[in-house]
Parts: structure tokens; sequence; C-alpha cells
């Protein structure tokens, strides 16, 4: 059981909510669009989750390999560092997960277009490209423009564009808002491994901003999420714009509780960010269902 745990953790849960959330927010433009495919949008629900999950095991094995972990970080725990998983298996965790991911992604490229083979090794490259080569994003203040991107503009557009074999300008205002609120998470994490990472020589906003500039960027993220989306709650029913009055309403109690906190009591937040992230996608999902 205690090595189901360590692999439970290098694959952050809390974090998955991220990947989840970019598929339920374009199903919620394709339900409205009557071209909503489950089958299809399934096979997109777990391909991102897989290039999520790879994407988190590459992170461990890089960082330890570049020694850019430590143990007793304030962080969650690493399995590799702490020596609970050896780097060999994490790493074969990370190509079997990619390859997995593949697998389905060709059945997208079947159903949608063989061009998307070419989206799909991008995609596997920017979740390796995350922490590894010679220019690994997360250390060189990168981090948030790649998740904007990876978890934000691709899945969004693409799971839109494999059930309804269309693009939307809407669509991608809302992939970027997706982006930022994914964004948003990794702020945080970054915000609370300020030293460790200073420690290990990693360089990102928030160790070259430092804590109050990282706070007015998640808010700047979180303003500029509900605005991009703001039209489209517009075409739902009234009474649903509480949802992204409510989401601007929890924007001050997270950044107060930024400032409050350091070390792992910074966690929670994290993973409250994230779900957050994934309801606003669900409750738009659900406004263009009922």
């Amino acid at each position: 059981m205690k090595v189901l745990k360590y692999w439970l953790e290098a694959m952050r849960l809390r974090t998955l909510p991220v990947s989840v959330a970019g598929v339920i927010m374009a199903c919620g433009f394709s339900v409205a669009d009557g071209t909503f495919k489950p089958a299809v949008a399934a096979i997109c629900l777990v391909f991102a989750v897989l290039c999520q999950i790879a994407s988190n095991f590459a992170n461990e094995y890089y960082d330890f390999k570049a020694a850019r972990d430590r143990r007793g970080r304030q962080g969650p725990r690493r399995g590799v560092t702490e020596g609970e998983i050896t780097p060999a298996a994490m790493k074969r965790a990370t190509y079997g997960t990619l390859c997995a991911a593949a697998l389905l992604g060709l059945s997208l490229a079947w159903l949608a277009g063989w061009w998307l083979i070419g989206i799909g090794a991008l995609i596997g490259i920017g979740a390796l490209a995350y922490s590894a080569g010679p220019y690994p994003l997360s250390t060189h203040r990168l981090g948030e423009v790649a998740v904007i991107i990876f978890f934000g503009i691709v899945p969004v557009n693409l799971t839109y564009y494999v059930q309804a074999l269309s693009w939307s300008s809407q669509v991608f205002a809302a992939s970027c808002a997706i982006g930022l609120m994914g964004a948003n998470v990794l702020i945080i994490n970054n915000y609370r491994d300020i030293p460790d990472d200073i420690a290990a020589g990693k360089h990102t906003l928030a160790t070259t901003f430092g804590r109050r500039a990282m706070t007015g960027l998640y808010i700047i993220n979180s303003l500029a999420a509900v605005s991009l989306t703001l039209g489209a709650w517009t075409a739902a029913p009234p009474a649903w714009l509480c949802v992204p009055c409510i989401y601007i309403w929890s924007i001050p109690a997270i950044a107060i509780a930024m400032g409050k906190r350091s070390g792992a009591s910074l966690t929670p937040l994290l993973g409250a960010t994230a779900m957050s992230m994934f309801l606003y996608s669900l409750l738009f999902l659900l406004s263009r269902a009922i």
C-alpha cells in the first residue's frame, strides 16, 4: 500500500483538475452547438489526464537528475528524491504514460484528421520540455506560459475541434481563460517553493519577482480569465452569471491567504485554485446542457 501511496503522490492528484477543466470547458461549447460527442470527449479527457500525469512524472524524474529537488522540501514529497521510487521506475512510468496517451491520440487523429499526429507529438514534447532538455521551461521562467498553452489553448481548442470539426473565436477566448486559471495553480506552487527553488538554483517567475508580484499576477490572471469568458456566460440564462461573480468574489480571499501563509500551508490554496477552475468549467457545461 505504501508503494501505491508514493505513486499517487507522484501523480499530484490535487493538480489533475487543471487538465480536466479544459476538456469540460470545450464540451460546454460543443453541447451548445449540438456537436457534442460523448465518446470523443471521453477520449480527450483521458488523453489530457495522461499527458498531465506524464508531465508530473517527468518533472519528478528530471528534477531529481538535475539536482533541482532536495529532501524535506516545502511542497509535496518527491518519491524519487526521497528514495521511495527508483529513478528507473519513474522514467519507465513517464514514457509508458506518454505512450498510452499517444495511442489514444491516434484514435482522435483517425476521427478528425491525421494532421493531429503532429499536434500530439508537440504535446508530448511539451510534457517533457517543461522539465527536460537543454532549456527546461520550468527553470527559465516559462512555466506559466507553458501551462497557458498546453493546459488551456491546446486542450480546449482541440477538444472542441475533434467534436465540431471547426474552430471558434469564442472557444479560443475561453481556452486562454482556462490557461490563465491553470497558470494560477502553478503560481501558488512556485510561490510556496520559493525557498527550495532558490536553494536549488531554479529560476521561476516567483524566485525572480517575489511574493507580492506573484500575488498581483494571480489576481490579474483571475480577472482576465473571467473577462475572456463573460461573452460565453451571457449566452446562458441570466442566473448563471452568478458563477463568474462568485469566482471574482473568491479572488481577494485567496490573495489575502497567500500573503499570510508560507511553505506547506499554501498547498491547500493550490488545491482550491485547481478545484475552482474545475468547478468553473463544469458549471459552464451545465449552463449549456440544462
